[in-house]
């Protein structure tokens, strides 16, 4: 494979930039990426409505964190071990922005008012000091045609999120039992 050159070489820079702020401020979707105490990977997802990640400033980030499933995998990862790194999305768009830092989970009274939707403030907040921000080209968003819905798949076999539960789970309910609970956790815990 022939080194990276020109334009690739070069892009990334050690802070937040106006035109990745802009970029943040319109982006609704995330990917993080932890490492934890037994040394294995985690990538989650989070998203909230565009903008819901802060800059705080030219090198700090604040990203809340919402209701989920409890299990803390990322924050108790960058407890450990806080080297992260985020892939920022903004829907119909076909490059993103990666960014890479170190986390800090914090408790924050103003800074969770500022970051509340529908009146509800985060507890916990994830500041990311940021080392790295840049750009990656389009050409996995044209490969993939996740933005085009004429190449989406026929959803009808595809495993419900009912059913990954109670196949991994193994819970003694019923797949209706499963999709109503969590359906209700939807409803009840958004915010």
């Amino acid at each position: 494979i022939p080194p990276c050159t020109g334009l690739a070489e070069h892009k990334d820079i050690d802070h937040i930039d106006e035109v990745c702020r802009r970029f943040i401020e319109m982006s609704p979707f995330l990917l993080i990426a932890t490492r934890g105490a037994d040394g294995k990977l985690d990538v989650s997802p989070r998203g909230d409505p565009a903008g819901f990640v802060e800059v705080l400033d030219r090198k700090t980030l604040a990203i809340p964190d919402r209701p989920g499933n409890n299990r803390l995998d990322t924050l108790e990862n960058v407890l450990v071990h806080p080297e992260l790194s985020l892939i920022l999305l903004i829907p119909g768009k076909g490059d993103t922005l990666r960014i890479s830092g170190n986390g800090q989970v914090v408790r924050d009274a103003a800074l969770s008012r500022r970051l509340a939707v529908n009146g509800r403030a985060p507890e916990l907040i994830l500041v990311v000091a940021v080392s790295q921000a840049f750009t990656h080209c389009t050409k996995c968003m044209v490969r993939s045609g996740l933005w085009r819905t004429d190449t989406w798949p026929d959803l009808t076999t595809a495993p419900t999120h009912a059913e990954i539960v109670i196949a991994h789970a193994k819970p003694k309910m019923t797949n209706r039992e499963v999709e109503d609970l969590i359906e209700d956790d939807r409803r009840r815990n958004l915010y």
